[in-house]
């Protein structure tokens, strides 16, 4: 797969007010109108951060992306942040901050892609 490439193609990406803690590559979620933050576990993502600076951010939320990843393989998937700017297949067991023992999301929490590309370190090239 590296002769391919798939990123940018069909890429939206939109201005928002950037939370705290909001890095580059990383997904977001909606935390306000008009404003995005990080994803705590578990939770579905709004797009992909894109060099956040001054307060704001730029954030993909159609088209193709790479993301950070663990458990995932190519085809139609239904995906969740994994806490730590990644995602994470839906479904899976949990623990989220703040809570005693494990929580299992359900698949519908998350947000639906079509992944295209996995690699061998869980990075992955998605569509939004």
């Amino acid at each position: 797969m590296s002769r391919i490439s798939f990123d940018g193609i069909g890429g939206v990406v939109v201005t928002f007010t950037a939370g705290e803690g909001v890095k580059n590559g990383q997904v977001v979620k909606m935390t306000g109108s008009g404003q995005v933050g990080p994803c705590q576990a578990g939770d579905g993502f709004a797009g992909v951060a894109l060099e956040p600076r001054a307060g704001m951010a730029a954030v993909q939320v159609r088209g193709f992306c790479r993301v950070a990843g663990t458990g995932l393989s190519v085809g139609r998937a239904r995906l969740v942040a994994d806490g730590a700017g990644g995602v994470k297949p839906a479904g899976e067991t949990v623990v989220q901050p703040g809570q005693e023992g494990a929580v299992t999301i359900p698949a519908a929490a998350g947000t639906e892609v079509l992944v295209v590309s996995v690699e061998e370190d869980g990075s992955a090239v998605i569509c939004l």
